[in-house]
């Protein structure tokens, strides 16, 4: 199968991609939505289309000088199927062009960057901004979107491959031409998505942070490029205030998490040692395999899946629950399959809450309870969390991509507040 290197409007899209597009305007939207019973209007002029690096453009980069048959070769003895990185790599790209095509057709203006490219300067001179990928994408897309007054609206290019929980619903992906006539008639509503806030405290805190993307990609090519200079800017910012006013001790980190904050032993057969407190409540000692805070958003991703029980847990559960009442004679019924699976969707459905929830959920992960770690609470809500570390070679992680050091001393304070919250919609179904 042959790649794609097809043009998009006159553009070449495939390696090396395109770094920018622009659509001609020929329209001005303005389109009208609810929020609670209100109208308002939302230009929908300018749109940013940040593309995914497909695994395909991904592996090309890993291998920058080698010709494509030996590129294939090296794949196949890692045991990758070549042939599936490139139909997934056309999926996708027919897929934007179908994306560009609508935005061309209702006269919107449209600038198409990628992850290596994506500035502040196109954030800020796009109304909307769109993700073409998959959930990875999107969180690429919001993580430089700082206020609650810029939509974020993930289009999923792949759907054979990617679930999207992030995204537009799979039909609305596929047939993105009529959801943008939705968008443009105001069919929709705003969702805003609450994001944790995080403030470091102690030594190294505000170093730059480890890309954990560019630990497999040996290149200055981060996944958050920009986020370097960033958080140096930050750093001298942070020095320069410091100079003036010698109590200023936390640092306020650039990025605010959209699914989860990890904090721990970077080596995971290391116990955990910290300390944390809720809703300025009294601190409390921990010993586990870390503690991870998620938002609404991030508590049907690794939250979800850390808590949750199978049907046989469930099944094994009413099994002793029996054996304990009216010497096992009861009603209960422990081999109904629907029953057990009831119960079981129950409990997991409970660990999920509502994106919008200005509040986090904490897990702390395989704790251990004994006469000097009496807490027996594994897993709550707050609105505030603190840590503070009693570790060696710990880790603070945004995200899944962003690591800070974490170790003895340092202390985290995470919150949710209204203005940290992603804007993104939600579009009427037919």
């Amino acid at each position: 199968m042959n790649v794609i290197l097809t043009k998009l409007h006159g553009h070449i899209v495939s390696i090396p991609s395109f770094l920018s597009i622009n659509l001609p305007l020929n329209l001005r939207y303005f389109s009208k939505s609810s929020v609670n019973d209100s109208e308002i209007n939302f230009d929908f002029s300018k749109a940013l289309v940040l593309n995914k690096i497909t695994r395909y453009e991904f592996e090309k980069k890993r291998y920058l000088n080698i010709a494509e048959e030996k590129l294939k070769l090296k794949l196949q003895e890692r045991g990758s199927n070549y042939d599936r990185l490139i139909e997934h790599h056309n999926i996708h790209y027919r897929s934007l062009e179908r994306i560009l095509n609508a935005f061309k057709e209702k006269g919107i203006e449209t600038r198409v960057t990628q992850r290596y490219n994506y500035s502040y300067d196109d954030i800020n001179w796009a109304n909307c901004i769109f993700s073409a990928g998959g959930d990875g994408t999107f969180l690429l897309a919001s993580a430089k979107i700082k206020s609650n007054d810029k939509p974020v609206i993930g289009i999923n290019t792949d759907i054979t491959s990617s679930e999207g929980h992030l995204l537009l619903p799979k039909e609305q992906s596929v047939n993105f031409s009529q959801t943008l006539a939705k968008l443009l008639n105001g069919k929709f509503s705003w969702l805003y998505r609450a994001r944790i806030r995080i403030y470091l405290e102690g030594e190294n805190v505000d170093e730059q942070p480890i890309e954990l993307h560019d630990q497999v990609l040996k290149n200055l090519e981060h996944r958050y490029i920009e986020h370097m200079e960033e958080n140096r800017q930050t750093k001298l910012k942070r020095e320069a205030k410091n100079s003036k006013n010698s109590e200023s001790k936390l640092f306020r980190i650039p990025t605010l998490a959209l699914n989860e904050v990890f904090i721990g032993e970077a080596l995971s057969a290391r116990v955990s040692y910290y300390l944390m407190s809720i809703d300025d409540g009294p601190l409390f000692r921990q010993k586990s395999s870390g503690i991870i805070i998620c938002t609404g958003t991030g508590s049907t991703s690794w939250c979800y899946n850390i808590n949750k029980m199978s049907a046989q847990s469930v099944k094994r559960i009413i099994n002793l629950v029996k054996s304990k009442i009216n010497n096992g004679e009861n009603t209960i019924p422990a081999n109904d399959d629907n029953f057990v699976s009831n119960i079981t969707h129950e409990f997991n459905d409970s660990i999920v809450f509502e994106p919008d929830q200005l509040r986090m959920a904490y897990t702390i992960r395989d704790p251990v309870i004994n006469r000097i770690y009496t807490n027996e609470t594994n897993r709550g809500f707050g609105k505030k969390l603190i840590v503070q570390s009693r570790c060696f070679d710990a880790c603070l992680v945004i995200d899944g991509s962003q690591s800070y050091q974490f170790n003895d001393g340092s202390k985290a304070v995470l919150e949710t507040l209204p203005e940290d919250s992603l804007k993104t919609v939600l579009v009427n179904k037919d």
